[in-house]
């Protein structure tokens, strides 16, 4: 349906012939008028390797400032690159592409860019091909993006397809490209709600590029198909270039694989690391590095028996066996992948994503685990972040990973202890899960190996030595990975609640809200716009609505002489929406009246003293703890506020105290706290990323606010100066998951009152005690031993007490069939006094005892020996029988078992029947 966007003049005046492939019936355009196959894969085998396609051979940093200064010269403004965590994103965690830094505001029009053409080299990573990392020397996690990109508008049009395709063309023949061997594949372009006329540009085999046109959007009346779904044209129109950079280079050098031409000292050191000889200069070696990237770059090598086909058409074309060419190749593919994810890594510590199991920081640990896994495969012992030292060495363009190494290492020496706790307790996991799927005569299936994975960060091979050890099979795909990453690649989509009006709620104007402008005044007039139940609608409102982690206000409706209860605020599409209270009342509130409103003052200080302590929290966190610190949740409320941000461990008493401390500084400076409205890319430009620390706020203008050297975009309210907020005090920290600290604290009144709690906590145990309040931490540390040694003495006794009790009870033991038959009743023994006893009772392997007692509800131990356990005894059968008679449950092994319940009146019947039970086994 997109044939007319093909019809492009450049092609037309410069020498070009459209053809129709006759391998794969593709529509491309080439100037070799005998040139039957389009050039890409599987029509046509790379023909570079060896033979460079470029008269130059470059390194990624000659090549990237080339491509740069190169759009630059033809009027292209270059912009610096973006994070690979897409931190103005809520919908993906990684850039995955360089347009990926102008969705969504930019690429709806909503916002403008931040140049006009631009270029840029954005680093981008992609997980979905892990497991092809590595095998057919050309996939990569981490890749640089090099792009130009045109934003344009109907009537305002810089350049469209033409200009595009001839900027491509040239570029490609300044470089040396011999220009018969260029081909362009038609390709039409979808995705993410949008679609355009595509090109795909290849040479030698090898896509060097895509120049996308986008200037669809998906609409179910469209009148435009594009791979089944329907799209209507934009009002405004992008021109979405990617040029491989690490592909530009390997094309540059000719090299056998595209990782011996991006990081070569890198693979030689660790091959070196590995004791691997890597003879790329000697040609035997170097042509079977040839031939294998030569087969896969036509073949689909993501399952094993893809790669073993691609083991058989190499082997078959340099004359060697088979399970040879395996052995020297999967060593060196494990370095190659060694080499890549490990600057993939480097990328995404370097930027500030923290190892966890959620969002980003969980394909973080995705990488590091498998390179770990790698790296032992291969013997290779020394730390990850010695790896990760090399690429920043090999990478002085950003100097940023130097500056962050130094928490990238803790990070990553971390990572690896958790690894290895993982490994050891891994097999316990494994083998567990294995012998329920032994018991059906089945194996461990992928989807439990998945959860798994994801529960426990278990390998899949670590899972099949495990469950081998036990008699189970295992069997996993080879792109097992690329599985795992994909699950984890993208946000989920965020449920909200609807609210059940908003149709009502479409004919209604935006409210205009005067909290921003008038913070201080409380209470305000307004005119009813709409009035649905309980719910107020207001042309204006100093009601703040829920957001941003900040409760609404409450407050008080005054409609002529009718008062009622402001409940809860909401806002939905720009218009705020009040909830009164109208127990035991009628809402005498019409469409048209006029209202007095009256915000609670107390309660919105009180939010707005914790909001504006936040930022204040935040920016102190990130001064002591590092510039990786990012907020992952916060909540504000009247009596205490809460901070989630991102930490590789857990925060000291120490720390804590330096940012208390720095807080409350910030704070006696009493400096101003600055607002400004800017527009969404001006911000950005101005302030960085690091506006989002609370989120991404929808719209084309943001509200920045400054609260010390925090700068964030955020729509909460605030104090006018820091010495507003009174003090602050950090109540307790805690780690709410892996990854992630929680901090909370309370500022002003709320502050005041949680101090004068503690004070007074303090003071109650030192009159306990009988102490000056200085003397507490040594007085309790004092009994804690005392306490520790009584529970030695207590130990002791209960053992001999427990002891004496079974001399006692083997005397009056019944013996049938060569057991003896123990049961008692005792009052007031705990279950830890009734488990001593059993377990002294088990130094008699003759032993079949069930030991019951009254206190709290009724309390049931079974103890079987060795010998009562081979005649059928189980002591796990004998505590559900007795906790079944008093209402209860219970369980536990062949030789021990507890259990209880409520009903103590039938304690009597429950010891009968357990005793029952071993009769009727000893008889049988």
């Amino acid at each position: 349906m997109l044939d007319d966007e093909y019809n492009i003049d450049y092609f037309k005046n410069n020498g070009f012939v459209q053809k129709k492939c006759v391998k794969c019936n593709n529509i491309f355009w080439t100037r070799d008028a005998q040139r039957e196959t389009c050039g890409d894969a599987p029509c046509d085998y790379y023909s570079f390797i060896g033979k460079p396609i470029f008269k130059n051979p470059m390194t990624l940093p000659e090549m990237r400032e080339y491509y740069l200064r190169f759009f630059e010269e033809r009027g292209h403004a270059r912009i610096a690159r973006y994070p690979v965590i897409a931190r103005w994103r809520d919908d993906i965690y990684l850039t995955i592409a360089s347009i990926a830094d102008f969705q969504p505001f930019v690429t709806s029009g909503l916002a403008p860019p931040p140049a006009n053409p631009l270029t840029i080299s954005q680093p981008c990573i992609r997980l979905n091909d892990l497991d092809s990392v590595g095998r057919t020397g050309r996939h990569l996690t981490t890749f640089e993006m090099m792009a130009h990109h045109v934003f344009n508008k109907t009537g305002k049009e810089i350049y469209w397809k033409d200009k595009t395709i001839e900027l491509c063309d040239q570029l490609l023949l300044s470089l040396g490209a011999d220009p018969k061997d260029v081909t362009y594949i038609k390709n039409p372009w979808a995705g993410g709600g949008n679609a355009g006329a595509s090109v795909e540009v290849m040479v030698g085999g090898l896509e060097l590029a895509t120049l996308v046109f986008m200037n669809l959007k998906e609409s179910k009346n469209g009148d435009i198909e594009v791979k089944g779904k329907k799209y209507v044209k934009m009002d405004n129109y992008i021109v979405d270039t990617g040029y491989g950079l690490e592909r530009f280079v390997w094309a540059s050098t000719g090299s056998p694989t595209i990782y011996d031409a991006i990081f070569p000292k890198i693979v030689e050191e660790i091959m070196n690391l590995a004791g691997i000889k890597h003879e790329i200069h000697d040609p035997k070696y170097a042509q079977i590095l040839s031939q294998n990237a030569r087969f896969a770059g036509v073949m689909d090598v993501s399952g094993n028996a893809n790669l073993m086909e691609l083991r058989k058409k190499v082997a078959s074309a340099i004359d060697m066996d088979v399970e040879t060419l395996n052995k020297m190749m999967d060593p060196l593919e494990k370095v190659y992948t060694i080499a890549d994810h490990t600057r993939c890594l480097t990328f995404m510590l370097s930027d500030g994503i923290i190892p966890s199991n959620v969002k980003a920081g969980y394909l973080a640990r995705l990488v590091i685990r498998r390179t770990i896994r790698l790296m032992s495969d291969l013997g290779i012992t020394v730390p990850l972040s010695d790896i990760v030292r090399l690429h920043i060495e090999n990478m002085p363009e950003y100097p940023e990973f130097e500056e962050n190494f130094e928490i990238t290492q803790e990070i990553l020496a971390g990572e690896e202890e958790k690894y290895r706790q993982t490994i050891e307790r891994g097999k316990r996991i494994i083998q567990k899960s294995a012998v329920k799927y032994k018991e059906q005569g089945q194996k461990l299936p992928l989807k439990e190996l998945m959860e798994i994975y994801d529960s426990h960060g278990i390998p899949p091979e670590i899972a099949k030595e495990a469950a081998k050890e036990v008699g189970v099979e295992v069997e996993f795909p080879d792109n097992f990975y690329s599985l795992i990453a994909d699950m984890h690649s993208e946000a989920g989509e965020k449920e909200v609640e609807e609210f059940k009006y908003a149709d009502k709620l479409e004919r209604l104007p935006q409210t205009k809200r005067l909290y921003y402008d008038e913070p201080e005044r409380m209470e305000f007039e307004a005119v009813v716009l709409d009035v649905f139940d309980n719910f107020v609608v207001l042309d204006n409102t100093l009601f703040y609505p829920e957001g941003g982690g900040q409760e609404a206000d409450h407050g008080m409706m005054m409609a002529g002489a009718f008062v009622y209860d402001v409940t809860d605020v909401q806002m939905m599409n720009g218009i705020v929406i009040h909830a009164l209270d109208v127990t035991d009342k009628e809402l005498l509130i019409n469409r048209g009246d006029m209202i007095i409103g009256q915000v609670d003052k107390n309660r919105r200080m009180a939010h707005s003293r914790h909001h504006t302590a936040t930022h204040i929290i935040n920016d102190a966190a990130r001064k002591v703890l590092g510039n990786h610190i990012w907020q992952s949740g916060a909540q504000k409320t009247e009596d205490r506020a809460r901070l989630d941000i991102s930490h590789y461990k857990h925060i000291t008493q120490e720390e804590l105290n330096e940012i208390e401390l720095l807080a409350n500084k910030m704070v006696m400076e009493n400096k101003k706290v600055g607002f400004e409205s800017l527009d969404r890319t001006e911000a950005e430009q101005k302030y960085g990323f690091g506006l989002y620390q609370g989120g991404v706020p929808a719209g084309k203008t943001l509200r920045i606010v400054k609260v010390g050297t925090d700068i964030e975009a955020c729509g909460g309210t605030h104090c006018q100066n820091t010495g507003v907020i009174g003090p602050i005090k950090i109540l307790k920290t805690e780690r709410i998951q892996d990854g992630v600290e929680r901090l909370e604290y309370a500022a002003g009144t709320a502050a005041v009152l949680a101090i004068q709690n503690m004070e007074s906590l303090l003071k109650k145990s030192s009159q306990t005690l009988s102490i000056p309040q200085e003397n507490l931490p040594a007085t309790v540390d004092r009994f804690f031993e005392e306490w520790k040694d009584l529970q030695k003495e207590n130990d002791r006794l209960k053992t001999e007490v427990a002891g004496a009790r079974v001399i006692q009870m083997l005397k009056n033991a019944k013996e049938i069939n060569g057991v003896l038959v123990v049961s008692a009743v005792s009052k007031g023994d705990d279950t830890d006094a009734l488990r001593m006893t059993a377990v002294e009772l088990l130094k008699n392997e003759n032993v079949a005892a069930v030991l019951l007692s009254d206190k709290d509800g009724v309390k049931a131990v079974a103890a079987c020996g060795k010998n009562a356990i081979s005649k059928g005894i189980r002591a796990g059968d004998l505590v559900k029988e007795m906790s079944a008679a008093v209402g209860g449950g219970g369980g536990g092994k062949p030789d021990l078992a507890m259990g209880g319940g409520p009903n103590v009146q039938n304690i009597e019947k429950a010891k009968d029947a357990a005793v029952l039970k071993i009769e009727r086994i000893l008889s049988a």
